[in-house]
């Protein structure tokens, strides 16, 4: 894994004295303001009746997609989540087992199942993942079409380059 300094301009990327120091300053602002995010994120408190069920990262996702979206195949979900059919598949395993997912035959091709949230189990996640999404459309929604896709470039260039730090 390579060492950098932590905060330090990386010298691969230079900084010129056109852009007036704005780059550090909004490094500086991000700095400061995404271990806030995380930590209000992580404060979220786990609704008592999926405590037990050891819901990681990759499960919210999954979870938030079918809140979202509605129901959907497990090649739907796969697609969306960015990884392969059989990993959407083990994960819709893990979940079915848990009683967090339903899934059915789908009624027009017999190969193919359809994964939802169960009635019983909507609510409960609703209220502890739809914070998130109302979070996310409070900030979106002043913004032009050009300045979301701006965002999430930004976002997931972030993760990109985080991955590539911790060799992830």
């Amino acid at each position: 894994m390579p060492v950098s300094p932590p905060v330090q301009p990386d010298p691969a990327h230079p900084v010129g004295a056109a852009d007036g120091g704005e780059l550090d300053a909004a490094v500086r602002t991000l700095l400061l303001v995404m271990p806030r995010a995380v930590g209000r994120i992580k404060r979220m408190e786990v609704p008592e009746e999926l405590r037990e069920m050891a819901l990681a990262p990759r499960h919210l996702s999954l979870l938030s997609f079918l809140l979202l979206d509605g129901p959907m195949t497990v090649r739907d979900l796969a697609d969306r989540l960015e990884v392969a059919p059989t990993t959407a598949s083990l994960l819709v395993g893990e979940l079915s087992r848990k009683g967090v997912l339903d899934r059915r035959e789908d009624d027009h091709d017999r190969r193919r199942r359809i994964v939802s949230v169960p009635a019983e189990k909507r609510a409960t996640l609703e209220r502890w993942l739809s914070p998130g999404a109302r979070a996310w459309r409070a900030a979106l929604a002043p913004m032009t079409r050009a300045e979301r896709a701006a965002v999430v470039r930004a976002f997931t260039a972030y993760e990109a380059a985080l991955g590539e730090v911790t060799g992830d």
